[in-house]
């Protein structure tokens, strides 16, 4: 549920904080009116912990382990709906990319476990055959995360549909899609 905002404590505050995600990021962010309108506008802010806004505020006032533990830079999906109605036009998805390479890159607890689980077997799936197989990716998660029965009726209807492949297709170019992943992607993982 977004907006259970904790009250700041001034040992957590990072000077340095909102300089690194701005330099990663290449958005000035520090133009934010905190009008609000980016968290009014989201589809995803009830599964979020935090507003878009008060990610970024986070962000201005230092609170680097707080923004980088959060769900709402996983939950994101990057549709832009948040940037087109930013009066500043901050680019908020490029941000929350930058929070959620960050937190890898520290190796943060992520408050969205599951969905970082999603995002990792979706990437092993183009690793292994060059495009997502979604079936697969599907039933691997379903595995890891042990919930088998939730949204079996939409992957039954999926099925019924043909939107859903049984057996995954390979890509003919295997050593261009071999190169995009480099042998160290994984050490980011936690």
């Amino acid at each position: 549920m977004a907006g259970t905002e904790d009250p700041i404590k001034i040992g957590e505050l990072d000077r340095y904080f909102a300089e690194d995600v701005k330099h990663h990021s290449g958005v000035d962010f520090n133009r934010c009116l905190f009008c609000r309108s980016c968290g009014n506008g989201c589809p995803f802010d009830q599964a979020m912990d935090y507003h878009p806004y008060a990610v970024l505020r986070m962000i201005q006032y230092g609170l680097r382990q707080r923004a980088l533990g959060c769900s709402t830079i996983w939950v994101c999906v990057s549709c832009h709906t948040c940037s087109s109605q930013c009066p500043m036009s901050i680019d908020i998805p490029a941000v929350m990319h930058t929070l959620c390479s960050m937190a890898l890159e520290e190796h943060v607890p992520t408050g969205a476990p599951d969905i970082l689980e999603f995002h990792l077997e979706a990437l092993r799936s183009i690793e292994r055959h060059g495009r997502a197989h979604k079936l697969g990716i599907m039933l691997r998660h379903k595995l890891i995360t042990g919930q088998w029965f939730k949204d079996m009726d939409l992957g039954l209807k999926m099925l019924a549909k043909r939107k859903l492949d049984l057996l995954p297709s390979r890509v003919q170019a295997m050593e261009e899609i071999i190169r995009l992943f480099t042998p160290d992607w994984k050490t980011y993982l936690p």
